[in-house]
Order: C-alpha cells, then sequence, then structure tokens
C-alpha cells in the first residue's frame, strides 16, 4: 500500500551551462536527500523541467533515479501530458523503470472540461497498475481539477492521492467536504503543492508536501512535516516561520528559476538551465544571499 507522508521534494534536473544533464549532481541530491530525512522524491515534475526535456530524456531521469536510489528512498515519477496517450506511455515507462508512483499533472493548454478530465484520469488507471497522485495546479496549466471531480476518481483503485496547488483558499475543505472518510482514514493522500501555505495545509489534515523548497532545506522542511503532522501546531508554526522569506523568495520569478540558481550558490549543482527558462535576473541575487545567509546556508 501506497502510504508516503511529509516531505516529498519536488527536485530539480541538474544541468551543465550547456543544458546537458548532470547525472552526477543528481545522483549526489538523491544520495543528500536521503540523508536528510526527505520521505520520497519527485524526478521530472514541475520543478525538474519536465517541459523541456525530451521523452528520452524523461524516461532515462526516471530510470536512472530508480536504479541509483536502490529501494533506499521511493522515487515517484512525473509523467502527466496535456496528451493522454503520451502520459500513458510515461507512465508505464514508470511503471517499467521500478518508480513507487505516477505524478500526473492535469492536461495543460488544452483546457479539458471536468468530463474530459475525468476520462483521461480514468484511461491512464486503466491501463497501468501504478499509484497515481493526480496533480491540480490551475495557475500553470489553465485547468482546475474540482473538488468534486477528485471525489469520483478516487474510487479508481490506483488513483491513491492529489497534490492540490490551487490558490483558493478554501479548496482544503472543499476536499474534505468531497472526500469524507478518504480524506481521514489515509486511503486517499492529500499533499500540498505550495510550500507558503503547505504548513497550514498540513495542521489542517494534509498528509504531506511536494516541495519545491526541499531542495534547499531538506531537514528543515521534514522537520516541519513532522511537527505538523504530529499536531505540534505551536512549534510547527514557529519552525515554518523561520523559512517564509525563503518559500516566498523560491517563487520571485517562474519555478524552477530561482531554486537551481540557489542551488548552484550552494555549490549542489551546475548552472545550467534550459530555454525557454533563464538563470535568475540579478536584480534578485542581493536579496536572496540575504535570505541565505540569515539561514546560515552561505559560507
Amino acid at each position: 500500500m501506497f502510504n508516503i507522508k511529509g516531505s516529498i521534494v519536488a527536485l530539480v534536473t541538474p544541468m551543465e551551462e550547456d543544458g546537458n544533464i548532470s547525472w552526477t549532481s543528481l545522483f549526489d541530491l538523491i544520495d543528500w536527500h536521503i540523508d536528510s530525512g526527505t520521505s520520497a522524491i519527485v524526478v521530472v515534475g514541475t520543478t525538474g523541467e519536465s517541459s523541456t526535456l525530451n521523452v528520452s530524456e524523461h524516461v532515462q531521469i526516471i530510470e536512472q533515479s530508480v536504479h541509483h536510489a536502490s529501494s533506499r528512498i521511493p522515487i515517484i515519477a512525473g509523467t502527466g501530458a496535456n496528451s493522454t496517450k503520451e502520459a500513458i506511455y510515461l507512465t508505464k515507462a514508470a511503471k517499467v523503470a521500478g518508480a513507487s508512483a505516477a505524478l500526473l499533472v492535469t492536461p495543460y493548454y488544452n483546457r479539458p472540461t471536468q468530463k474530459g478530465l475525468i476520462e483521461h484520469y480514468k484511461e491512464i488507471s486503466s491501463e497501468i497498475d501504478i499509484p497515481q497522485i493526480l496533480y491540480n495546479v490551475p495557475t500553470r496549466t489553465a485547468c482546475d481539477l474540482l473538488p468534486e471531480t477528485v471525489a469520483l476518481l478516487s474510487d479508481q483503485e490506483n488513483i491513491i492521492g492529489l497534490k492540490e496547488a490551487s490558490t483558493d483558499p478554501e479548496r482544503f475543505n472543499k476536499l474534505k467536504k468531497e472526500l469524507g472518510v478518504k480524506a481521514t482514514d489515509e486511503s486517499f493522500l492529500l499533499y500540498s503543492g505550495d510550500d507558503i501555505s503547505a504548513c497550514n495545509f498540513l495542521l489542517q489534515g494534509g498528509h504531506g508536501i511536494i516541495s519545491v523548497t526541499a531542495n534547499v532545506i531538506p531537514y528543515k522542511v521534514s522537520k516541519i512535516c513532522e511537527l505538523a503532522i504530529s499536531s505540534r501546531t505551536e512549534e510547527a508554526l514557529e519552525a515554518n516561520q523561520e523559512i517564509d522569506d525563503l518559500n516566498k523568495a523560491l517563487f520571485i520569478e517562474t519555478s524552477p528559476i530561482p531554486v537551481k540558481w540557489v542551488l548552484n550558490q550552494l555549490g549542489r549543482i551546475p548552472v545550467g538551465i534550459r530555454l525557454p527558462l533563464t538563470s535568475l535576473d540579478s536584480k534578485h541575487h542581493s536579496e536572496m544571499e540575504l535570505i541565505l545567509n540569515k539561514l546560515g546556508l552561505l559560507n
């Protein structure tokens, strides 16, 4: 049974300056997260620049990550696409590679109806026997997976959770209402997809976060999740307040631009990022350095 809770890092894809994948850096990041208490790793999601990778690279990153992790930490593969056939292909590849689950973003750009979303996800679910996590991020996809649609899809045996990144402050309560007992008995897992509001999400009964910030401070994010899930509210809020500036700064430009710049400054990855994404504008560098120094991350 898939029952991963806590801090799940939405891992960057390290790249050399010429845009080639830095496999050594990728493997080092996986090892670091294992040592830092991260609960699981999402590869080739939004933060992993799935949209700038070709299909062959996408599959290779899943395969190599699973192989290097060697069952030391669960690998969740981002396999969503705006073509149902492509999503099926990628999800099958993740299953063959040995991924623990697949994360499937809503189809972007073509703006399907709720009926279309139901059929899309049911088709993938029926084709591949692997735990599948729905992913709703309307600000990036122009498509909103509504709570009632999530509830319908939760009846599919291998659709086991949702990464919710809606900006609707009432979305969590709406999801709990529609899902009923499934939201509380852990038969359907609810993950925050927004670092800024994640602590409150967990304190309301969420099961974890799929986090950008965990790329930079994996131990701290893991600890906040542990505190919040165990209802140590004051401690969780206090710890979260300490990283609030970083949570916000990592979205000062389109993610993963800021987080890749920070990881490069910390010596974790090379400088590479692929067009149409570009490196963080120099006007933000001083602010970022101030935040990193405050957290004791820069020597």
